[in-house]
């Protein structure tokens, strides 16, 4: 979750606000900082890797100056964390800094390389430098020359950028979920990628659109479209405090991370698939087509959230890849005794990358031979230090305890491990792994559709909240999607759930079914669908309040249900991660109308690092 800060004028010194904005920004994660001033001998660049006091300790020993500047902390998704893939980028006389993903990144590069360009980094963000700088040399200005780069981009971006040839401005540029904020003040501009960055300085802020470009200068703020045509925009009054700010204007940590899933989506997709050839790329991890015939089998191991994540990744390595898979709690794991073999890939799951007991497990495997492959939200850590690979989820840091873009950026990645295999086996045609690739391109967008139902979903809770106990339903693969939903409620609303594979709910938990029960049953238009509509029915005879997750276009659920939750449906596997969504909402609901603290819920720790 990169930072953006940007600033013009002379009311400060440029430096000193970029860098106070960075600090501002830091609890979004980051792996490298820079900054870039403009001033009278031209664009001074300096960056580094690592944390900020890096970045301040190079500018204390070779200060630079000037009155407009632009500042980034990068989250690596192009390129490993290093100072030649830090931010701002630079291409001959112009510097910029980005959020978000080019999709079409290798066709840029080998059109910039063909006309002679040198690249110097690994990054996407490096091209469009490259693109607005090549429009300056051919006549246009900074803010022609930037509309004239945007538009060959694909995929989503939020960027700033200065050049020589204007060194009194600063263009701005949206399209996507990257956020860009614009702060004005007499004589000042402001551009942060959030508020907290420039709220010490300006509360007088415009949100800029999709599609939309901004020049900065002190004269002001100017707006204007695709087309170059002005913009009415209005300053807005913000009035938060910092602890509001840091919260993105959300009421609580868990809900702002609920709201971040399309954008943490999104970057771990990032550019590891390719769907004009048809290939996964796993930041370089190599999987030989000998190495996986020879594969015995994958073993899965996490810990709460994340097991349930691998309790879904299963299906998909499973029915995608043909590969045999077992998912393990690593809490027990290495105390079954498992044999794994040498020939197996043994896959540890974890937010923090410091979960002791997925740690043992780790270890465990890797004492049995088995090639390490890691999925972890965190550089650095002890589990990826000690891993043969590592596949990064780019969910950007988790403030609330109760993980939610975590769990879906694991999916995100186990989806990206099961198509890498499938490939490389050959299991899939090139048709069937485009419509693969495709679901997963279209996941973020629909995300956010489930997203909008957030007032619906509040409603609903409404109805429900002062019930003791729920049980929750799914068949197949929303099985362990029905017990990531449980698992949400009673971490935040301490509401006793239970989360079943529906078909076992004759087995026992139907005893406690009465008019007092809230059922919370996965029913989208999938293979099992006539089953699990079957087990709806038996919860009706029984008089249990049944709230369907369903398909949109299901007309006849709402006759079997008390409330609807309608959702789009996107296939057989990342249905699934659309399906998780509205029961965090639901959980987060409840919990807030019972007045409980969603963000530090009793008992439970962030990271565990205790057995």
């Amino acid at each position: 979750m990169c930072g953006i800060v940007g600033y013009i004028g002379r009311e400060h010194p440029a430096v000193e606000v970029l860098i106070d904005g960075l600090r501002r920004l830091e609890y979004r994660g980051y792996d490298s900082a820079g900054v870039a001033l403009v001033g009278d001998a031209g664009i001074d660049v300096r960056r580094a890797q690592g944390k900020l006091s890096a970045l301040e300790a190079s500018l204390r020993d070779e200060p630079i100056s000037g009155h407009v500047g632009i500042g980034h902390t990068r989250w690596a998704t192009h390129g490993k964390p290093s100072e030649r893939n830090a931010h701002p980028q630079r291409a001959g006389s112009v510097a910029i800094v980005h959020n978000g993903i080019i999709e079409n990144y290798r066709e840029l590069r080998e059109e910039c390389e063909a006309n002679g360009r040198e690249i110097l980094s690994d990054t996407d963000t490096e091209l469009i430098a490259h693109l607005i700088d090549e429009a300056i040399i051919g006549g246009m200005d900074l803010l022609q020359a930037t509309r004239a780069a945007c538009s060959r981009l694909t995929g989503s971006y939020a960027l700033g950028a200065v050049a020589e040839s204007d060194p009194n401005h600063i263009v701005a540029a949206k399209n996507g979920g990257s956020p860009m904020i614009l702060g004005v003040a007499s004589g000042q501009a402001f551009l942060a990628s959030d508020i907290p960055a420039i709220l010490p300085y300006t509360r007088e802020m415009i949100f800029l659109e999709d599609g939309s470009f901004a020049v900065l200068g002190e004269e002001g703020v100017q707006i204007v479209d695709a087309e170059g045509r002005p913009v009415d925009c209005e300053p807005k009054t913000v009035q938060w405090d910092p602890v509001s700010a840091e919260k993105g204007g959300y009421d609580r940590f868990m809900q702002k991370e609920i709201f971040e899933q399309p954008r943490a989506i999104t970057d771990t997709i990032g550019t590891r698939i390719d769907l004009g050839s048809a290939e996964v790329d796993l930041d370089g991890c190599v999987f030989s087509r000998e190495q996986v015939e020879k594969m015995s089998g994958v073993t899965l191991v996490a810990c709460g959230t994340a097991y349930y994540a691998c309790m879904v990744g299963r299906y998909m390595i499973e029915q995608i890849a043909g590969i045999p898979c077992e998912v393990d709690l690593a809490s027990e794991f290495r105390y079954r005794r498992p044999i794994i073999g040498d020939g197996a890939l043994v896959v540890p799951v974890s937010q923090s990358g410091e979960t002791a007991d997925t740690l043992a497990a780790l270890r465990e495997g890797r004492e049995q031979g088995a090639r390490i492959f890691a999925i972890s939200n965190s550089r650095d850590s002890t589990i990826a230090r000690e891993s043969d690979d590592v596949l990064y989820t780019h969910a950007g840091p988790e403030i609330g305890v109760a993980s939610t873009k975590c769990f879906t950026t694991q999916i995100v990645a186990l989806y990206l491990l099961a198509m890498k295999l499938a490939v490389v086996r050959g299991r899939l045609s090139e048709e069937e792994t485009r419509s693969h690739l495709d679901h997963l391109i279209r996941l973020p967008r629909l995300a956010e559709r489930v997203l909008n139902l957030d007032g619906h979903i509040a409603k609903v809770a409404s109805r429900y909240f002062h019930s003791r106990d729920f049980l929750f339903l799914g068949r197949g693969i929303m099985y362990p999607i029905a017990l990531e939903g449980a698992l949400k409620l009673k971490e935040i609303s301490y509401i006793h759930a239970e989360g079943y594979a529906a078909g076992e709910m004759k087995h026992g938990p139907i005893a406690l079914i009465d008019e007092h029960m809230p059922v919370v049953v996965i029913a989208t238009r999938d293979a099992l669908y006539e089953k699990l509509i079957s087990n709806l029915e038996q919860v009706r005879a029984r008089d249990g309040q049944v709230i369907a997750i369903a398909s949109e276009g299901d007309e006849e659920i709402a006759a079997k249900a008390n409330d609807v939750i309608a959702i789009p449906d996107l296939g057989p596997y990342l249905t699934s991660v659309l399906a998780a969504l509205p029961l965090q909402l639901l959980a987060y609901h409840i919990a807030t109308q019972k007045g409980t603290d969603v963000d530090q819920p009793r008992n439970l720790a962030k990271s565990v690092t205790v057995e």
